[in-house]
């Protein structure tokens, strides 16, 4: 996920300043160079991780998250749009939530957001270490979790990171294993005996179907459109973009609704139940084996660990990126926070730190889901959508407040839509399960604390959530 920079204090907040004479970036992105974008910052294979895990939550009703996720994004991103016409050059959550609603909203904003750049990296050192146990069943998991924690460590602390070019290809690559998924699906279906009722029990069955649990998967279904957001941080690149940035994040968010979609519904036609998968957090791949044997196992099993690498070193350096931010503006200890290794110019202790709170969490969090119910990557999937879910509903009373409550010229769909967003997105929010939730509250609460002491009472200025630039 992609998130701007904003300073709040006890009184006002405003966006950090620019150099009054920085030169300006070019404006060459297309609308469909936007949406591109968006969809390889997302990824197509988004759904396959987190399909067991809301297979299981769900009963069975994968497809009816997918698509109640999608209208709850789809109204998010109508917002984000919006919002992003106001403060092209911001494009973040807490800025429109500090500016729009009230400093100390966005200062909470910004304290969840701190809790899923560190929860990112943490839930792609689960999943890739599970997708490896698929190659070498032999390994234990927490070996594997090591591995993968000092491997985005060392990789960020090499200072490596991968070009748009890369990040195309990837993106690319990726799309085409979706399509030898589907192929690989449609093949096994033809050969299969299905009735009508074996089409339409993914999007209901009457013999499983529970409210509570739909929406319990559907919180964690919206996983798959997180980073959308991201279309916005390009507004000043952009060609005409108070039109382009709204275009490209609904559209964004449809296409990869879309396809998430067709993957997870022909999923489940040839898995055929939402029980009896061989590992939960990888239940996807067991699935490509049986649609389409060992070749399609082993491509969806890689597919999936390359991506999930890319993601974990990607969101492992945007984690250390925005502690280092922080400790350089004094919202924590400069002297370890906002230092820079002079070699590499990275810094070194912020990446070093998110390397040990992933492995840690990545070790407890799967022994706290054994006491509690599901999975590891389950409960830090849970609890990095409750500080996203926050973030969405402030953009959505933002973008509510601005365009209603303040605006000039005010039209049904300003009142009807943002609304709309948050209470989907609300009670989304409310039906995650109670770990994450409480898991949640206690971030929050020891973020509140943490501001009160840092400005006395919040009488002073108070923290920048600030990502500086690569």
């Amino acid at each position: 996920m992609q998130y701007g920079s904003l300073r709040v204090s006890g009184a006002s907040t405003t966006p950090a300043p620019a150099p009054a004479e920085a030169p300006r970036l070019k404006r060459t992105l297309t609308l469909w160079d936007l949406v591109f974008y968006g969809i390889v910052l997302i990824q197509p294979v988004a759904p396959m991780g987190i399909f067991g895990v809301v297979s299981t939550e769900a009963r069975g009703h994968v497809v009816t998250t997918i698509l109640i996720g999608m209208g709850a994004m789809l109204l998010t991103a109508l917002s984000y749009g919006r919002m992003a016409r106001a403060y092209p050059s911001a494009g973040s959550a807490f800025t429109y939530v500090g500016q729009e609603l009230h400093p100390g909203l966005g200062y909470v904003t910004g304290w969840s957001m701190v809790m899923d750049y560190v929860l990112n990296p943490m839930i792609c050192t689960i999943l890739c270490s599970k997708l490896a146990m698929n190659y070498f069943p032999g390994t234990p998991y927490p070996a594997w979790a090591v591995f993968f924690a000092a491997l985005f460590t060392g990789l960020n602390l090499r200072g490596v990171k991968a070009s748009a070019r890369t990040n195309e290809v990837l993106g690319i690559a990726l799309f085409v294993v979706v399509v030898l998924f589907l192929g690989g699906a449609v093949r096994y279906l033809l050969g299969a005996t299905l009735s009508i009722a074996d089409f339409t029990r993914p999007f209901y069955d009457p013999q499983t179907f529970s409210t509570g649990a739909v929406l319990t998967g559907a919180s964690i279904a919206c996983l798959t459109y997180i980073g959308f957001d991201g279309i916005s941080t390009l507004s000043e690149e952009a060609e005409n973009p108070r039109r382009n940035i709204l275009l490209a994040t609904v559209f964004t968010c449809l296409a990869i609704g879309v396809l998430a979609t067709l993957e997870v519904y022909a999923a489940q036609l040839v898995w055929g139940d939402w029980k009896g998968f061989p590992d939960v957090d990888t239940a996807f791949v067991h699935v490509g084996r049986k649609a389409g044997g060992t070749f399609l196992f082993v491509v969806l099993n890689m597919a999936l660990l390359v991506a999930n690498v890319g993601s974990g070193t990607g969101a492992h350096l945007g984690a250390a990126r925005l502690l280092y931010g922080m400790g350089r503006s004094g919202a924590l200890p400069r002297r370890f926070f906002g230092s820079v290794e002079p070699v590499h110019q990275i810094p070194r202790n912020n990446v070093l730190l998110v390397g040990a709170v992933a492995l840690a969490g990545a070790l407890s969090l799967d022994y706290v889901a054994r006491l509690t119910g599901g999975t590891g990557f389950q409960l830090g999937a849970e609890m990095l959508n409750f500080g996203a879910f926050i973030a969405f509903m402030g953009v959505n009373l933002a973008a509510f407040t601005r365009y209603w409550v303040r605006g000039d010229r005010r039209r049904v769909g300003d009142f009807v839509l943002p609304l709309l967003g948050f209470l989907i997105c609300f009670y989304l929010w409310l039906s995650l399960r109670t770990p994450a939730k409480v898991a949640g509250a206690v971030w929050l609460g020891a973020g509140v604390l943490y501001g009160a002491i840092q400005t006395r009472g919040f009488r002073r200025h108070l923290v920048s959530f600030e990502v500086p630039p690569e």
